[in-house]
């Protein structure tokens, strides 16, 4: 928000989410923004309102990513850019991959969110595709994240936030300690740095 802001100008930057907290808290810091409590798959804007329309790392949680990206097309103006992200899931190459990773090794069954829309090669793109979107084309974006410590990288998972958090949190303090150890055992000693890599597409409306 704040570099599309910086972008754009801070009276042409709206957002959508469907948590109240969250909304809550984008808008005590970017009060000039227009957030909205609203779902992807029922955007509270009117037809043809934006130039540009962005998922980021939003898709694969969508209840119907289908018909949230309809929706992406239909508030975007004609020839607008229509674009989202997600997290390589499947390729093990998301930020949280190798929490994943040891979560598997404690626990049988666990969401690694690589069975979602978007979590693989070709998926955002057929999705825009299937939404309306014109030229779209398909590309990926790293990003590198430095950790001072094995703590900075951990305790955001403790928070209970997303699919991860709420894993663990759901744990005995045993296993969620099994979790921590193993997650020591896969990464570096710290300082360390993690490259994540996402899927990207984008179109026109």
């Amino acid at each position: 928000m704040a570099v599309l802001s910086a972008r754009l100008g801070q009276d042409e930057v709206a957002g959508v989410d469907p948590a109240e907290s969250f909304v809550a808290a984008a808008r005590a810091r970017f009060p000039w923004a227009d957030i909205r409590h609203g779902t992807a798959e029922a955007l509270p804007f009117d037809d043809h309102a934006f130039d540009a329309v962005l998922a980021q790392l939003v898709v694969h949680f969508m209840t119907d990513a289908a018909a949230g990206a309809r929706e992406m097309v239909r508030v975007a103006r004609p020839g607008a850019v229509v674009a989202a992200c997600v997290w390589d899931f499947a390729g093990g190459r998301a930020p949280q991959s190798a929490f994943f990773r040891a979560l598997r090794s404690v626990v049988s069954g666990a969401d690694d969110e690589t069975d979602r829309v978007g979590a693989r090669a070709g998926d955002l793109g057929a999705l825009l595709e299937d939404a309306g979107c014109a030229g779209v084309t398909e590309s990926e974006l790293s990003v590198d994240v430095d950790y001072a410590t094995f703590d900075d990288w951990w305790d955001p998972y403790t928070l209970g936030v997303s699919p991860a958090g709420k894993q663990l949190a759901a744990l005995s303090d045993a296993d969620r300690e099994r979790v921590r150890a193993q997650c020591l055992d896969l990464l570096p000693p710290a300082p360390f740095t993690v490259t994540a890599t996402a899927w990207s597409a984008r179109g026109t409306a």
